[in-house]
């Protein structure tokens, strides 16, 4: 097997630090369940998928959660760094999978919108049959209470499937989606400074 050259394994270990960076900068959104923070770490992941790859892409993500667990701690019993992980290789795959087809900036887009659509669909699976229990069973709770903790910021959520279709779902549908709106606007930019690998 082939070593990485430095400067791309420079550049994972910057983009992975941009990408915690960002992570520390985010903020709860109104009526969203308090456990979600909105902010746009994925950026340096898609940008490092687009110019390395989708293996670099998932390493970036890893590093940033890895960074976020032993420089910051985890507040959720690592659950909600699981969930992000998860987010993030169900954003980058399908963005890569539509770019690699033709590398232009067009593809670039239509992939992240993909990405968007297949990263919503496996956080509300993710969450319902999975994350939520393990939350639940980490801090000694009911499925009830969290969606009551839901509830006090947004009362339309009175339930599991309104907490999924009201609270997850466009939660990521905005994060994913706001994700995609910078990086199509940027992506011209971003090819003639750091490489020929993003075209079009």
């Amino acid at each position: 097997m082939k070593k990485k050259p430095a400067h791309k394994v420079v550049l994972i270990a910057i983009l992975g630090a941009m990408a915690y960076l960002l992570m520390l900068l985010d903020f709860p959104l109104p009526f969203m369940p308090p456990f979600l923070s909105f902010d746009l770490a994925q950026i340096p992941e898609v940008i490092g998928t687009l110019i390395l790859g989708p293996i670099s892409g998932i390493t970036i993500a890893l590093l940033k959660e890895l960074l976020k667990i032993s420089l910051t701690g985890s507040g959720t019993m690592f659950t909600g760094e699981l969930i992000n992980f998860i987010v993030s290789v169900s954003f980058i795959l399908p963005t890569w999978w539509v770019y690699r087809q033709n590398k232009t900036t067009n593809n670039a887009v239509y992939g992240m919108m993909l990405g968007t659509v297949v990263a919503t669909l496996i956080a509300c699976l993710a969450n319902v049959y999975f994350i939520l229990p393990l939350y639940a069973q980490a801090f000694n709770l009911k499925i009830s209470q969290i969606v009551a903790m839901s509830r006090s910021v947004n009362p339309y959520i009175n339930s599991l499937p309104r907490l999924v279709l009201l609270g997850i779902a466009p939660f990521n549908l905005l994060r994913n989606g706001l994700t995609t709106i910078v990086l199509g606007l940027s992506l011209k930019r971003l090819k003639s400074g750091l490489g020929r690998k993003i075209q079009g």
